[in-house]
């Protein structure tokens, strides 16, 4: 990935001193940090602005915020960068507190409408998630032949219709919350969605006993939650048509969603 340009820095107000943009993680993907401002290469300019809006006049007490930067004319993304504020931590296994922020932000984010960008998104996220609820329609793709196929169709045999509001929610908080001390956590990289929010905190339990070596016992922690089996159900459709459609995927990380489905299912009932 090439480095942040210069004067992409100049334009969100960063000072470039003698040392070099500094190569960091950031979520999903890659990005560099300059003093106390991370720049990260946008795909979506549309859904990257749409974001940095939100989320600058969003305010949760209980959790910490990237908050976006604005270019010194207003802009959000100059020449394919964004930029956010550093914020400090680390990902930990603290599931629960995970589980808990995704509910407090979705709280938050229950009035905020449905951008129109999410209709018309074509990215492998975006068409298996479509799949996990049964409404690719136009946007449908055919998963690759094998075992892994068969599992979805049998998953999904078990889908009923749910009555739940669907609302803008973090689909991929897993990985995405650091941790601090005592701080409140930090939410970063914000994938968007047009879901239920029960579905977001069911992505992240799916995801902890995923790849997390987390208990089973954190599925009943979330039994509350409105139509938990549903989405339970659905998120694990949603990661396993993920893992099935994404040309990276490592034959032990297909091993993992594979198990952890044959781990969850017989929680689905």
């Amino acid at each position: 990935m090439p480095a942040v340009p210069a004067h992409v820095v100049a334009a969100f107000g960063a000072v470039v001193g003698t040392v070099d943009p500094e190569p960091v993680e950031v979520g999903r993907g890659h990005g560099f940090r300059v003093g106390d401002v991370v720049f990260t290469k946008v795909e979506n300019t549309a859904e990257s602005s749409w974001l940095a809006g939100t989320l600058e006049q969003l305010r949760v007490s209980t959790i910490r915020i990237a908050r976006p930067v604005r270019a010194s004319d207003g802009r959000w993304v100059v020449a394919g960068w964004s930029a956010q504020r550093v914020v400090s931590g680390r990902p930990e296994p603290r599931y629960g507190e995970i589980v808990s922020a995704s509910l407090e932000l979705h709280e938050a984010l229950a009035a905020v409408p449905e951008p129109r960008f999410l209709r018309q998104r074509t990215d492998l996220e975006s068409a298996a998630e479509r799949l996990a609820w049964g409404d690719a329609g136009r946007f449908a793709v055919e998963l690759p032949a094998g075992h892994g196929a068969r599992l979805f169709d049998d998953l999904a045999a078990g889908r009923h219709e749910v009555d739940l509001r669907p609302q803008v929610v973090h689909g991929d908080m897993f990985g995405n919350v650091l941790f601090a001390g005592s701080a409140p956590p930090a939410v970063v990289d914000i994938a968007p969605f047009w879901r239920p929010a029960s579905w977001a905190a069911a992505v992240i339990v799916v995801d902890a006993l995923s790849w997390g070596d987390a208990s089973t016992e954190l599925l009943g922690e979330w039994e509350h939650l409105p139509e938990w089996p549903q989405m339970v159900r659905r998120a694990l459709l949603y990661r396993l048509a993920v893992s099935l459609l994404h040309p990276r995927t490592t034959p032990a990380s297909l091993v993992q969603i594979l198990s952890a489905v044959e781990v969850i299912r017989p929680h689905l009932d």
